[in-house]
């Protein structure tokens, strides 16, 4: 497997023998970069040059492998920091200066405030930011108030604001973040889609693996282990739902994220000594676990669009989670699953009890697979991302930016 290219920071002006549209995209960290995983791939064969930065490190020289992308580190710190800050984004736009792209890409709190400021202090002629959630929602205090204005500054500086989905933006609207004008939805949202032939329905090896009786009821997570997930809340549901299905297991595919809403050691140790929870940990392929539970759940607090519903139900596995802002339009309630509230540990014990005793719950799995089929899939994701690209650098004479961003964003939506 050849080696990803890597740029450096001294590198001189952009090499003007090479023709392809160039388009910088960003994230805080690579870790970040497994929610549009396939993204950059799709630009790359469509014939655009695209460089990932994000803070350094191994997983950055994997994701460019992988992408087929260039690559270049720029440290970022995840939480507030104004020196550091002020110190990234100075690296930032020297580095835009440099590689002068025809667009850039940005998503991710830190990544999408300091990246889309620095794409408009380097003149690059079209800025977009993506917005995979807004972390404001769960904020409280003055960390609010920092995460408003860095919404806000983050969407002023951008031309187009691609919102994941269409509750998404409606917060977005309602938090007076951005004009309507500017934020778009392509298609039905997601920002990468579904393989569904690496998602799909299939014979069940990982209960075996792990030691699941064959008669017990699995009741899977997959995702971050944080607060704003809804951990607290599920870990107490399913010592509700013990008390009605003693056999049952709880499947937790995913880590303890060291974050502002990392779960605290207390919660944490409950998991780990419970007898019927399994912590799998990191997990690069997480297909072969859906096909071990007999639902999901997803008790999230806020989101995007998540990628782990439309996984599930393209595995045939019905959905249980929340009304919050991007997960409730990841469901078809009554469907393809169930809608409840976030914070609510008796909703999702009594969904999951409802489901478990459904003889019709096999239904709701094949209705989630044909409903992501027909929205979701992912050469049609990407290839509306593509199409929104192409638009966007096309050349027009006597063009102004500004304009014609927004132009493109019509046709594209």
């Amino acid at each position: 497997m050849s080696s990803p290219k890597t740029l450096q920071l001294v590198s001189g002006s952009r090499d003007t023998s090479k023709h392809a549209p160039h388009i910088v995209v960003g994230v805080t960290s690579a870790q970040h970069f497994l929610a549009i995983k396939g993204r950059l791939r799709a630009l790359c064969e469509a014939g655009f040059r695209v460089t990932l930065v994000s803070r350094p490190g191994g997983l950055l020289e994997i994701a460019a492998r992988e992408e087929d992308a260039e690559a270049v580190g720029v440290p970022m710190e995840r939480e507030f920091a104004p020196y550091t800050d002020l110190v990234s984004l100075v690296r930032l736009w020297r580095l835009l200066r440099k590689l002068r792209p025809d667009a850039t890409e940005f998503s991710t709190p830190k990544a999408g405030v300091l990246g889309t400021l620095a794409a408009r202090l380097a003149g690059v002629p079209r800025r977009v930011y993506l917005l995979r959630g807004l972390k404001v929602e769960t904020a409280i205090g003055f960390r609010r108030l920092v995460l408003l204005e860095s919404e806000r500054l983050a969407m002023a500086c951008a031309h187009v604001v691609i919102c994941n989905s269409a509750s998404l933006r409606a917060k977005v609207l309602e938090l007076g973040l951005a004009p309507a004008a500017k934020l778009r939805v392509l298609g039905d949202g997601s920002s990468k889609g579904v393989d569904l032939d690496r998602f799909a329905p299939g014979p069940d090896e990982m209960r075996s693996r792990l030691n699941i009786p064959p008669a017990a009821p699995v009741v899977g997570f997959v995702g971050k282990l944080t607060r704003d997930k809804g951990l607290p809340e599920l870990i107490d549901a399913f010592d509700q739902i013990l008390m009605k299905e003693p056999l049952a297991r709880l499947l937790l595919v995913g880590w303890f994220d060291v974050a502002e809403d990392g779960v605290d050691e207390r919660l944490r140790l409950r998991i780990q000594n419970h007898p019927s929870i399994i912590s799998t940990g990191f997990v690069a392929d997480t297909a072969p676990y859906y096909r071990a539970m007999d639902l999901l759940v997803l008790p999230t607090r806020r989101e995007g669009f998540p990628n782990v519903v439309l996984e599930a139900a393209a595995t045939g596995v019905p959905v249980i989670t929340t009304r919050a802002t991007g997960s409730r339009d990841s469901v078809v309630p009554g469907v393809t699953g169930l809608l409840i509230s976030p914070r609510s540990a008796d909703e999702i014990s009594k969904a999951v009890l409802k489901l478990l005793c459904d003889p019709q719950r096999s239904r709701m799995g094949e209705a989630g697979r044909t409903w992501v089929m027909g929205r979701f899939e992912k050469r049609h994701v990407l290839g509306m991302t593509v199409a929104f690209y192409l638009n966007l650098l096309k050349p027009r004479e006597n063009e102004n930016p500004g304009r014609l961003v927004m132009d493109s964003a019509e046709r594209s939506a």
